[in-house]
């Protein structure tokens, strides 16, 4: 049966994205690479606040759960396949098909282009160019790299974790938070700060072996609304403490603060999609089609636009942002559209086989 909260859920995070990179093209906190502050409404920088801890750990929290419902009825082998094509193929290929365009607009962003130096041969330019538009292909790398380490996992412990998480309650999977927090100290690069192996290994580990289990998720839905509360009191003072720090590194970013709030939004959303958003629309269905597309495409219209639009226009803030936002939606859906129709393309930059999916 299909589980539509889960379909939800990962659209709902794609879309956060679009929303988290729209108000952190114009933040005040960490402005590398960036347009900055366009003296629009800064507050706006709290929901980078409110975002950054969790909705990245709920969509590998997901992702192991759909892979232990995937791995029921496929074998190791044709998982790996499928995830190869899927996530390392558009992260690898797939950057240095398209990735060029994004760095271009990323070493504009950054003021790159004006002192690189003359004589570059243009191979090695373009991969410059390649290996700065990576972007948010970050996140389908690390996806391959725990769908591998779980084969290797499940190879050696050969179904002894079979009961794991079996008859766990609310507080128990709250406890867990403990362990979400050690593994946020390890295996973190040290200059691209996004690639979080630990955190992003271990809950991905979780979803598979706890949070597949349709009686957890059950319990998780029982207690939505005080794990919704939870999760908004924790938000609140993680904000009000770290307001003003660059929330992306540490110690912010893996502080037992953090971790607390992140863990327990991840558990609150989680619970409130299984109990209010367990069924589809055609709406649904449209945005969840089409939520991978969006995710690879967005930051190149976003981030383009947002650039033109500030060095060209002399348009208010608001609407500023709001035109970024319309740029990063029907861009990226609009390139979705086209690349996911042509053959060779569509595989390079989007995993896609000789049927569209």
């Amino acid at each position: 049966m299909r589980k539509y909260y889960l379909d939800n859920l990962r659209t709902l995070t794609v879309l956060l994205v679009v929303v988290y990179h729209v108000i952190y093209m114009f933040n005040a906190v960490t402005t590398a690479g960036v347009m900055g502050p366009i003296g629009g409404p800064l507050a706006l920088d709290v929901v980078l606040y409110l975002l950054y801890p969790w909705f990245m750990v709920v969509l590998f929290l997901v992702s192991g759960i759909c892979s232990r419902y995937y791995l029921a009825c496929h074998t190791g082998k044709a998982y790996l396949r499928a995830r190869t094509r899927k996530l390392l193929v558009p992260s690898t290929i797939g950057v240095l098909v398209f990735g060029g365009a994004q760095g271009y607009v990323n070493m504009l962003l950054s003021h790159v282009l004006d002192t690189l130096p003359d004589g570059v041969p243009k191979p090695v330019f373009y991969l410059i160019l390649c290996l700065s538009g990576v972007g948010v292909l970050w996140t389908i790398q690390v996806l391959w790299v725990c769908s591998v380490v779980l084969l290797v996992v499940r190879n050696i412990e050969r179904g002894r974790l079979a009961d794991l998480g079996r008859g766990w309650g609310v507080p128990v999977l709250l406890a867990l938070g403990t362990a979400v927090w050690l593994s946020a100290q390890v295996l973190n690069t040290p200059v691209v700060v996004v690639y979080r192996f630990g955190i992003y290994g271990f809950v991905f580990l979780l979803g598979y072996y706890v949070f597949a289990r349709e009686e957890v998720t059950d319990r998780l839905s029982r207690a939505a609304i005080p794990l919704l509360g939870l999760a908004v009191a924790l938000g609140a003072l993680y904000t009000y403490i770290y307001y003003g720090s660059n929330y992306a590194v540490a110690p912010a970013v893996n502080s037992p603060l953090a971790i607390a709030y992140g863990w327990a939004a991840c558990l609150a959303v989680l619970a409130g999609m299984k109990r209010w958003a367990d069924r589809t629309s055609p709406i649904w269905q449209w945005l969840g089609r089409r939520s991978f597309g969006l995710y690879v495409f967005h930051y190149l219209p976003l981030s383009a636009a947002a650039y033109l639009l500030v060095n060209y226009t002399r348009l208010p803030a608001g609407a500023i942002y709001l035109l970024t936002a319309v740029a990063a939606l029907l861009g990226g859906w609009g390139l979705y559209a086209v690349v996911s129709r042509v053959p060779v393309l569509r595989w390079c930059v989007l995993g896609i086989g000789k049927q569209r999916g």
